[in-house]
């Protein structure tokens, strides 16, 4: 016997009593009704899976038009449920119409037994895969709320940050690519969002990608997707993260880390707007809001011959520069109060504040790692002072990664910091000329400085 609640809606009384006796040893629960104008006042209309529905009503009338207006209303109270209607007078372009209103079926009187059997449960199971699909489509619309919740919050009205959201209200309401740049730290992932939240697709999900931290041979897989057998580990078909941001906004965080060889499988799905799943021939389309992040000069990478002139052009249709902390005055301030009240609650020090002194020690710094070294810095001043009063002394600020004014390099990490900081200096900020210099790969360079700003 199926769980499932059958509505049956005749003026013959009979009808209605030979429905139920042949229905009730197959669906739980069976309800029959008369007069068709009883339809308006039940509460539950839309609990039913299947309702059957007679057509005609009246005497002597056998046109049909009764019928489809009952079927009008009914789709109207419940979308989702699964209408078959019943007339002893076939005809096709009856049915035809009866199945562009919404009906499920059409059953002709007198009835095969079997027959109409099966027909109420191709109809039941029609309305259990509209529910599922609906229910799916509820909880990814959760997920999506889910994934797009962001705590972090772009946080100050200095002239310079005003300018660059000024220019991200303007470009997000298109859908051209964007390259956002700046110096590490600066916030280029909020930038990203924002420019999401503030787009027609802010409903979709936004996907983020750290290019920098996928191996070359990881890289198709995980963009594009693999069908199962692909490769050893494949288990399973998988979507890559093209498909997964499809209807809304990709973003690819330090792409000029990418080699030369997946740079160039990379223009092919933005030009094409289609990827290709490894293990598969199958094109398929993408729609995409696509933004990307560097703290890479690109056009000088050009020019050395390290990075596509062609996917330049591609990704920088609208480019944003962050503008680093230091070029943001009073910002500082303003950031650094945020931050202490986050980590003052968090701590279980909600009186503590910071003196003059210490604001003017905080407003001098360059803050080489921006917001970013800020939100570290207030962090671990809120952790170690032990009074109410944050004073210049608590703020131990760095001349490079996480090493600090008042000392050298006590530990083999900090030596490495200490030389990963200086190559980057001989080479402007240019990761791949530094990782050359100290004989290691863009990649490794890569992670390691991730690894000491954690």
């Amino acid at each position: 016997m199926q769980d499932g609640k059958i509505l049956i809606i005749d003026d013959n009384k009979s009808l209605l009593s030979a429905l139920e006796i042949l229905l009730q040893f197959e669906y739980k629960h069976i309800e029959t009704i008369s007069n068709p104008n009883q339809i308006s006042s039940l509460p539950n209309l839309s609990d039913f899976d299947i309702v059957l529905l007679d057509m005609n009503f009246s005497a002597g009338v056998n046109t049909g038009n009764e019928g489809l207006f009952w079927l009008k209303e009914i789709k109207k109270k419940a979308p989702l449920t699964s209408v078959l209607m019943m007339t002893a007078y076939g005809a096709i372009d009856l049915a035809v119409r009866a199945l562009k209103e919404g009906a499920a079926d059409f059953i002709l009187k007198p009835w095969n037994n079997e027959k109409l059997l099966a027909t109420i449960k191709s109809a039941y199971l029609l309305r259990k895969s509209l529910k599922e699909v609906q229910e799916l489509k509820q909880k990814e619309s959760h997920l999506k709320q889910v994934i797009n919740q962001d705590n972090n919050y772009i946080i100050g009205n200095s002239k310079a940050l005003t300018s660059v959201l000024n220019l991200v209200r303007k470009v997000a309401k298109t859908d051209v690519n964007v390259l956002i740049t700046g110096e590490n730290g600066t916030g280029k992932e909020l930038i990203a969002r924002e420019l999401h939240r503030m787009s027609s697709r802010k409903n979709e999900v936004f996907i983020g990608v750290d290019m920098g931290s996928i191996s070359e041979t990881l890289f198709e897989s995980e963009l594009f997707g693999h069908t199962k057998g692909a490769f050893t580990d494949a288990k399973e078909d998988r979507a890559g993260k093209f498909e997964a941001a499809n209807s809304g906004s990709l973003f690819l965080d330090e792409i000029g880390n990418l080699s030369l060889q997946t740079q160039a499988k990379l223009l092919s799905a933005i030009q094409n707007r289609t990827i290709v799943r490894v293990g598969s021939n199958k094109s398929i389309p993408v729609n995409i809001r696509l933004v990307c992040a560097t703290n890479c000069n690109l056009n000088q990478m050009v020019e050395e011959g390290i990075f596509r002139e062609d996917l330049l052009y591609r990704i920088n249709t609208i480019h944003i520069e962050v503008p680093p902390l230091r070029e943001r005055d009073k910002d500082i301030l303003v950031l650094a109060d945020f931050y202490l009240k986050k980590y003052a609650t968090k701590y279980g020090k909600p009186s503590l504040r910071i003196n003059t002194s210490a604001e003017e020690k905080l407003l001098g710094y360059r803050w080489p790692g921006n917001v970013r070294e800020l939100q570290h810095t207030i962090e671990r001043a809120v952790i170690l002072c032990e009074g109410n009063v944050l004073k210049p002394t608590d703020f131990l600020l760095s001349t490079t990664i996480g090493v600090s004014l008042d000392k050298g390099p006590e530990t083999l990490d900090e030596m490495e910091q200490l030389m990963i900081a200086k190559a980057l200096d001989n080479h402007n900020g240019n990761y791949s000329a530094a990782a050359n210099e100290l004989g290691i790969s863009r990649q490794t360079l890569y992670n390691k400085i991730k690894k000491s700003e954690k």
